[in-house]
């Protein structure tokens, strides 16, 4: 059975787009959410913009204990520290958490929102790849809201209307078994070296999987490429394979901890993520940013329009964006969308923030033109250049 981390890389599934883009969908701001079973409260809770619109985060709190549960998608206990996020969360209110599919994509989460629309057991909120967040915003899927630390949220890194944000993401790395390999790479040249003959993996097929499509991405990056050119990357990943370097095992923790993927080009979090949990077991587990290829990307939070829990949808976004849920991302390896802010007022835990793979620059990331034009030479051209 293939590990949650494995199956959750499909959520990004080719779909690291703009954050540089800030969009407005008046469509989906003009759309009434729908009033829930529960009363007036209720009802108030689902057209509220704001925990000042209820009263304040107080009577927020007071609605959502009302409520009692909520409802989650695709939230492996294993991926950016959730276990612990959605375990706090619980004990700190009292608030009954209901996971469904953890293993699931960004698709089946905006699945599950339609075809359950006016049910109890229908997302309330959705942890998404960008795209699938401008796109379900576009279709009127999402309430909006604005939680208290909107101010200090970059503009590129959520909708001016509150229909979704940032709240984690990371940058392409490469994880290195240090004792199975010896000296390990740095960069994506130094990948294609001889002592690395069948060593270097990627998490997943990237016509397929998010962190392997951000790879080849990346891969463009250190060889030339740009955002408006990722064939580069095909081409780095073809002499990879004429070399004999490329493994086409996917990584998985399974695959890492029986050293059969002994580099692994994926996301930072996750590659630290290894390092952590299998220190323990004698793996020497090295991370790097390659300097040559710095590719970033976020995942974005959204709350169902018409979340059946819809007050608990909103305290949960409060949780996740304060410093304390921020900093629960930051256990787990993820940088957290108010790292910046949270550096800037000292909410940081310090000590978190030093075992992040270290990183120097301000990242950028291509628009959503760019990345569908990527994912297209992708689709077109993966096959062809491992093949053989």
């Amino acid at each position: 059975m293939l590990s949650s981390r494995f199956s959750r890389k499909t959520r990004f599934a080719g779909l690291a787009a703009a954050l540089t883009v800030a969009v407005s969908f008046t469509a989906a701001c003009g759309s009434a959410p729908t009033e829930q079973a529960g009363g007036a409260g209720a009802s108030k809770a689902a057209t509220a913009t704001s925990a000042a619109d209820l009263g304040g985060m107080d009577a927020l709190i007071a609605e959502a204990k009302k409520e009692g549960q909520l409802n989650v998608i695709a939230l492996p206990h294993d991926w950016a520290n959730y276990g612990e996020i959605i375990s706090t969360f619980k004990a700190k209110y009292g608030i009954q958490i209901n996971e469904e599919n953890p293993d699931g994509s960004s698709s089946d989460e905006i699945a599950a929102v339609k075809s359950r629309k006016g049910q109890d057991r229908a997302p309330d909120v959705l942890d998404l790849g960008q795209t699938f967040a401008l796109s379900g915003a576009a279709e009127g899927l999402f309430a909006p809201y604005k939680v208290a630390s909107w101010d200090k949220l970059p503009d590129t890194m959520k909708d001016p209307n509150g229909l979704w944000y940032n709240d984690y993401g990371g940058y392409i790395s490469i994880g290195c078994d240090a004792k199975a390999v010896g000296t390990c790479p740095k960069t994506f040249a130094d990948l294609l070296k001889p002592e690395y003959k069948g060593k270097v993996a990627l998490n997943g097929n990237p016509t397929k999987a998010g962190s392997a499509f951000a790879g080849v991405f990346a891969a463009a990056l250190a060889n030339g490429g740009s955002f408006d050119d990722i064939q580069p990357g095909l081409d780095f990943f073809k002499k990879l394979k004429e070399v004999g370097n490329f493994n086409p095992v996917e990584t998985t923790t399974a695959t890492v901890e029986k050293g059969e993927t002994p580099i692994s080009i994926d996301w930072d979090y996750v590659n630290a993520k290894y390092a952590e949990d299998f220190k323990s077991k004698g793996l020497d587990w090295q991370v790097v940013i390659p300097e040559d290829g710095k590719y970033a990307s976020y995942y974005a939070q959204a709350i169902n329009k018409d979340a059946p829990h819809p007050a608990a949808a909103r305290l949960w976004m409060e949780f996740l964006f304060s410093p304390e849920g921020q900093n629960l991302y930051l256990k787990g390896f993820a940088r957290p969308a108010l790292l910046p802010a949270m550096e800037a007022d000292k909410t940081v835990d310090p000590q978190l923030l030093e075992k992040l793979p270290k990183v120097e620059g301000t990242p950028s990331f291509p628009t959503e033109e760019q990345v569908k034009k990527a994912q297209e030479v992708v689709a077109s051209g993966w096959s062809a250049a491992v093949s053989g």
